[in-house]
């Protein structure tokens, strides 16, 4: 396939770009050239606010749009003179109000859920958009993505505490649930749904397996090879000010992507996989987090589990 990825030089678009392009196809990305760009690819250097005539005239196959997070995004892509067959927007599973009941469906009316504010209402407007323009688009819907070229402070924080054989601060009990979803996972569908192209048009993606908190934990510290023991955190500390998610419990229903895709990549798997990159690419981390130094100025008093 010819196909254009917006992104391609970080996380979830360069895992993307690095995986079509060992599958075979002919990768183009877009975007502003400011990092290395993976090996293979053709590269469309500009803003993708700004994109002139760099894209007039051009078809692919397939459009990955990775990296809208707002409808004058996708607005600005279908009118910049581009064709093509097929296009997969990567939105979120943001677009849920938290007051839904769960597990989330793709049935359920959308709109502005307080936890992530104006970026699950854009993500919305994005898809609404797009499906006016391009109804044949389809629209994925992700929890939390995991995975190699992760550039977020999760994984690494449990990460960095089991290779510093620290102990590790937990809210409450542990018990707050979360899901997941492999990169590699991600492009596996995409290809199943280029191939296949099933009616349905919106999908809720994820691992059908959930974990606690303390399950989640646990793996991280297993994956490094390392034991554990937790403490335990009361609710009135902020929990986002020692910990790598926000106190916000929910779950996605998948049902839609197993009848296409039944299993995932176990959790322990991609774990130690992450694992064996991170370690030796420490300097990935967009923006490090200082969960520790909280830990260590504010709470080291609190009760072991």
């Amino acid at each position: 396939m010819k196909i254009l990825i917006t992104g391609g030089t970080t996380f979830v678009s360069k895992f993307a770009a690095e995986y079509f392009v060992k599958s075979g196809n002919d990768v183009t990305v877009l975007n502003r050239g400011s990092r290395d760009q993976v090996d293979g690819v053709n590269l469309i250097c500009c803003d993708r606010a700004q994109l002139g005539d760099n894209l007039k005239g051009k078809h692919f196959d397939v459009i990955l749009d990775i990296t809208a997070y707002t409808d004058e995004h996708i607005r600005k892509l279908l009118d910049s003179g581009i064709t093509f067959d097929d296009y997969v927007f990567i939105s979120s599973s943001a677009v849920y109000p938290e007051t839904n009941p769960q597990p989330f469906t793709e049935k359920q009316v959308c709109g502005y859920n307080s936890v992530w504010g104006d970026y699950g209402t854009n993500k919305l407007k994005a898809e609404q958009y797009l499906s006016k323009r391009v109804p044949n688009a389809y629209i994925l819907r992700p929890p939390y993505f995991y995975g190699i070229y992760e550039n977020l402070y999760r994984e690494a924080f449990p990460f960095d505490c089991a290779m510093q054989n620290r102990e590790f601060y937990i809210p409450e009990n542990g018990e707050m649930k979360l899901q997941f979803f492999n990169v590699a996972d991600l492009c596996r569908f995409i290809e199943i749904l280029l191939k296949q192209h099933p009616e349905n048009h919106i999908f809720n993606v994820g691992n059908k397996e959930i974990v606690t908190v303390k399950e989640w934990v646990k793996i991280c510290y297993k994956a490094a090879g390392k034991d554990i023991n937790f403490v335990s955190v009361e609710k009135s500390v902020p929990q986002r000010d020692y910990f790598c998610f926000y106190d916000y419990e929910y779950v996605l229903d998948v049902s839609e992507q197993n009848k296409l895709m039944p299993d995932t990549i176990p959790l322990m798997q991609g774990l130690q996989e992450e694992f064996k990159w991170y370690r030796n690419n420490l300097h990935s981390i967009y923006n490090r987090k200082q969960y520790t130094k909280f830990i260590d100025t504010k709470i080291k008093h609190q009760k072991k589990l």
